[in-house]
């Protein structure tokens, strides 16, 4: 791990959310990432805090560290999105999530997301072609885009990595740091 730790200072990765993310699916990626020396900025269209939604009720309030307006994709290494399943159906209807979404699609840096995080990046019309997994309820919103959806752990096609399910953040996360360690 000290191989790896080394590998990732200096990498800045953006997670974008909204209110509503699945608590699990935006802490997990972001201490695995940290503990590898990451520096990591929770993004949000809106300063403040935003507030997870964890499993069945409402959880934690995370500080926003910078607002989409004053995000770059220039400055950062990669791009999580987590899930939940008002976080990613906020984001979708925001022009501007979309495009900074659509910004690191085409920029070949890597995207990784996870459960109904997939949803925003159908918004991008860029998934064509791409194979990619989700939470399974996404499956038929992903093929109508052109996606070739497959029912798996972790799926990583080219700059993008998905997952299906907090179940699978241990291979999630694996995937990330491996990716971004190269």
């Amino acid at each position: 791990m000290k191989e790896v730790m080394k590998t990732l200072n200096n990498k800045r990765i953006a997670i974008l959310t909204e209110n509503g993310f699945e608590q699990v699916e935006l802490t997990s990626p972001k201490e695995a990432l940290e503990q590898a020396g990451a520096i990591v900025d929770i993004i949000s269209p809106k300063g403040g805090k935003v507030k997870a939604w964890n499993t069945k009720d409402w959880g934690i309030e995370l500080d926003v560290d910078k607002e989409l307006s004053a995000a770059k994709t220039k400055d950062y290494d990669a791009l999580v999105l987590p899930g939940g399943v008002m976080n990613p159906d906020k984001l979708r209807q925001n022009g501007e999530a979309v495009q900074f979404v659509k910004e690191f699609l085409q920029s070949g840096k890597p995207l990784a997301a996870i459960c109904h995080g997939p949803q925003t990046l159908i918004e991008t019309g860029l998934l064509s072609g791409r194979k990619m997994t989700s939470y399974p309820s996404l499956q038929t919103d992903l093929k109508n885009a052109g996606v070739n959806w497959v029912d798996e752990e972790m799926v990583h096609d080219g700059n993008l990595i998905t997952s299906r399910k907090p179940a699978d953040l241990e291979a999630f996360n694996k995937e990330l740091i491996k990716t971004l360690a190269l």
